[in-house]
């Protein structure tokens, strides 16, 4: 098996299936890259059995093979060397992998690429395409508010609804909750799948920078997202995912418009000063201006700031997880956001102050109890 690649453009390729490989004692090879050669492609691919990457290498190839190399050792090779031009050559034997370079010459033991686990393949499955930017958005916006409760797998991911209405993307840890729809992109049928938060991580990292079209596939155990010489399949989250209407409070008079990154700024340095165990910041909400307000009794640690606001609805105080919002109005990107209040006990509706036409972004934020 000979080839030869740029460090650059192998590095690339590798970079963007690396974070699919886990730690396996029983089956180190997953530890590996498995290298398959045919004519002047390169697919490499990276798999923990439950998450699978490939990515399509353009290379000058001489001999075809299959070989698996050690990720590790081969990504801090790359990462040392300049770009220029590389020799592979593979002993179809012995597997060993001799790297030539301009300078040097660079020999590693590989494995046995026929022993890799088998990457799960589509056969006549259900599919759609999708456009990667709206895809991309879609992962990006909803991503952290998955759950990292184990005993909750449903909440662990993100749920894909796509109908005849719109695609939607929804998650929740229990405490926070994000609805993205675009009514754009529709299908004629009904998709209802739960991405593992790993699977929907690497998806995101994948569609950075993709326009076109993603290609998905999908069975009752797995998902395929296809495009532009990249694969990524997952094992779904076999879950019923909980009916969040339910939790979505309808009626909310009480509007606060606020500057995201102003309010976002005042947030973080009122909860240095907030009890380390609830993160807690108190807002007093007034027609033209709202107080934030955080403290930790136990070192007499307190601290208050005044910011200007557009209010409608009765004054009232109400409390949060400073974390909560920090994070959400991270995930925003607009000058203005808007939260929508019906009483203090109530979740709070977080959405941004524009929103492109056919989308339509819903944050949720449960409230604390109030100290007295």
């Amino acid at each position: 098996m000979k080839f030869t690649v740029s460090t650059n453009i192998l590095l690339k390729g590798l970079n963007l299936i690396s974070g699919s490989i886990g730690n396996n004692s029983v089956l180190p090879i997953l530890e590996d890259f498995l290298f398959q050669l045919e004519g002047d492609h390169l697919k490499v691919y990276a798999s923990d059995l439950k998450t699978s990457m490939m990515a399509t290498v353009a290379v000058g190839g001489t001999e075809n093979g299959v070989v698996a190399i050690p990720a590790r050792i081969l990504l801090d090779t790359l990462k040392a060397l300049p770009d220029q031009p590389l020799e592979f050559d593979i002993d179809q034997e012995q597997f060993t992998v001799s790297i030539t370079s301009e300078t040097g010459i660079y020999k590693l033991a590989g494995e046995n690429g026929e022993e890799f686990p088998e990457i799960p393949e589509k056969e006549n499955n259900d599919n759609i395409s999708l456009d990667a930017v709206i895809l991309a958005e879609a992962v990006a916006k909803t991503l952290f508010a998955t759950s990292s409760d184990d005993l909750k797998p449903a909440m662990s991911g993100v749920k894909m609804e796509i109908d005849e209405t719109g695609t939607r993307f929804i998650s929740t840890d229990g405490h926070k909750l994000v609805k993205y729809e675009n009514k754009n992109a529709t299908h004629q049928g009904n998709v209802n799948l739960i991405l593992p938060k790993k699977a929907a991580s690497l998806l995101k990292v994948s569609l950075a920078d993709e326009t076109g079209e993603v290609r998905i596939f999908w069975n009752d155990k797995n998902a395929f997202f296809e495009s532009n010489g990249k694969l990524l399949v997952c094992r779904l989250i076999d879950s019923i995912f909980p009916d969040v209407s339910r939790v979505i409070p309808t009626n909310n008079p009480n509007e606060l418009s606020i500057s995201r990154v102003d309010f976002q700024n005042a947030l973080k340095r009122i909860s240095i000063f907030a009890s380390k165990t609830t993160y807690q910041v108190l807002l007093d909400i007034n027609p033209s201006h709202v107080i934030l307000q955080a403290e930790d009794p136990d070192f007499a640690n307190h601290a208050a700031e005044k910011l200007m606001c557009q209010f409608e609805g009765e004054a009232m105080k109400v409390a949060f997880n400073a974390r909560f919002l920090i994070e959400v109005l991270g995930v925003l990107d607009s000058e203005q956001v808007k939260l929508q209040l019906s009483t203090p006990s109530r979740a709070g509706l977080i959405i941004p102050g524009e929103q492109e036409e056919g989308e339509e972004l819903l944050m949720l934020v449960m409230p604390i109890m109030m100290n007295r």
